[in-house]
């Protein structure tokens, strides 16, 4: 490929990923993000000691991070630590009504068998098939453009995709091996990452179930915010030159052809291809005349969102007993809080949340003696997120995280930001404030999700989590890749 500029929109794990797979092919690559910081939702912030990651907190799929290194002879250890959590996380059922899930697996299926007799056989079945559906989905089905039904038409990929359950759901997959209602719910919650609930996730994603249990659950030392620091030294190695504070305006097009990035600053950028990473939704309504866009404002509002999050970042000036790096809080029933998300968007009463506490594994995320504690309620988008509503929600949760955890922590917190829709939309121009994309649906899987090229300007493309794959730091590398590899492909003269 003769050297083109290529500029591409917003450094997240997407667009950091698509601007080094470019520059390391030859192309001359800016990329320019709207914040001082880099990561997009990966930013980290710190303040007095306490380092917090602001969005991402979860390692899976090391093999995924480990791929991405490589096209670049690189090795995840050349840029960061990585920590194999045991347990993997805690998930509490109520007060002393806690599974602290083993990274063992010999050792996770004597658990089950304690909880439901036959459960560890029926496990080792249901992870044959979880294995299989991660082996062809992360090495074969997430690496397509998804542009074209004639991707997905070969005879063997046609029985792999039958084999793989994608037109069951979650919930009736989970159920055929399983009786127990508290297996079923541990076996349900990775999809929570998806943005829906089980009976609206195909059962292709069982894979998630792989990688939790087989794969286990990681973290950089440092934070995960490590992650993009690598990333951004390896984009400036192969020579990605990238600009912060720099938020794109406008992208200008001429005959169907996007030839200038302009800035809010008023600077206008050259450029032979755009490749934009920021939210979709926003570059497809606001940054591209409406000519050009792709979707109709209607497509965009019947698209199912993932939720939306209320995030509390905390320092404590005492260390916590009784919890783990990650603590998944289902001391409520699933059902009415998936109602408030999915089917009737409110607040809801009785709210899941999820508790990270990182200074348990890495002291260097707080000052010494103390505690980070990262809170999260995930929520409908596009709510109304008031102080006072807030303020309601962490006297809520931090009530029930008190008692089951059994210590007074509110009297302790010495720092105290919370984060929401209304953040997600000044922050990142997220799509009613979404926090996680679009939710894996069956009707918005692969060709059903907005495409990765615009259909009326001939080199402007899109990635990031609105697109192919999908939702989650590891597909975001992939979508990189994947978006680069057309860019390439299409721009090769």
């Amino acid at each position: 490929m003769s050297k083109k500029h290529v500029v591409v929109i917003g450094s997240g794990f997407a667009g950091l990923s698509a601007a080094t797979h470019l520059a390391a092919n030859s192309c001359s690559v800016t990329l320019l993000e709207k914040n001082e910081s880099p990561g997009g939702r990966a930013r980290k912030f710190e303040h007095q000691g306490f380092v917090f990651d602001m969005g991402p907190s979860w390692y899976w799929m090391p093999d995924v991070f480990d791929t991405y290194f490589s096209h670049f002879d690189k090795k995840v250890s050349d840029y960061y630590d990585l920590i194999r959590l045991d347990p993997s996380y805690a998930v509490i059922y109520g007060e002393e009504d806690t599974l602290n899930i083993p990274a063992n697996l010999d050792e996770f299926k004597a658990m089950l068998e304690k909880i439901e007799p036959g459960a560890g056989t029926q496990l080792d079945k249901f992870l044959e098939q979880a294995k299989y559906k991660y082996e062809v989905g992360i090495h074969d089905l997430v690496q397509k453009p998804s542009r074209s039904l004639f991707e997905f038409t070969s005879p063997g990929l046609l029985v792999d995709m039958l084999r793989m359950d994608i037109f069951q759901s979650m919930s009736k997959h989970v159920r055929k091996f399983f009786k127990s209602d508290k297996i079923i719910r541990l076996m349900e919650f990775p999809v929570l990452f998806l943005g829906e609930t089980a009976d609206n996730i195909p059962a292709l994603y069982s894979l998630m179930n792989y990688a939790d249990i087989a794969l286990g659950t990681w973290y950089p030392k440092g934070g995960m915010h490590e992650i993009i620091k690598g990333m951004v030294k390896l984009a400036e190695e192969k020579g990605v030159k990238i600009r912060y504070n720099a938020e794109v305006e406008e992208i200008e097009i001429l005959n169907g052809v996007a030839h200038t990035v302009r800035l809010k600053s008023g600077e206008r950028i050259k450029a032979d291809i755009v490749v934009a990473g920021a939210d979709y939704h926003h570059v497809d309504k606001h940054l591209v005349n409406p000519k050009y866009s792709n979707y109709s404002e209607e497509y965009w509002d019947k698209r199912v969102m993932a939720p939306s999050s209320l995030l509390f970042y905390l320092g404590v000036n005492k260390r916590l007993k009784n919890l783990r790096h990650h603590n998944l809080f289902f001391d409520e029933p699933l059902g009415p809080h998936a109602d408030a998300i999915y089917k009737n968007p409110r607040w809801p009463e009785k709210p899941l949340f999820y508790a990270s506490v990182p200074s348990i594994t890495d002291p260097t995320v707080a000052p010494e003696g103390m505690e980070n504690l990262f809170l999260l309620i995930p929520l409908a988008p596009d709510l109304e997120d008031s102080e006072e509503m807030r303020e309601k929600y962490f006297d809520i949760i931090m009530e029930r995280l008190e008692r089951i955890s059994g210590q007074e922590i509110r009297s302790h917190v010495v720092y105290k930001r919370s984060y929401a829709h209304s953040d997600f939309k000044s922050d990142y121009h997220a799509f009613k404030g979404n926090a996680y994309g679009l939710a894996n649906t069956l009707t918005q899987t692969a060709i059903l999700k907005p495409s990765l090229k615009n259909k009326k300007v001939k080199n402007l493309y899109y990635t990031g989590q609105l697109t192919v794959p999908g939702p989650g730091v590891p597909p975001s590398l992939i979508s990189g890749y994947v978006v680069a590899k057309e860019v390439l492909k299409e721009n090769n003269s």
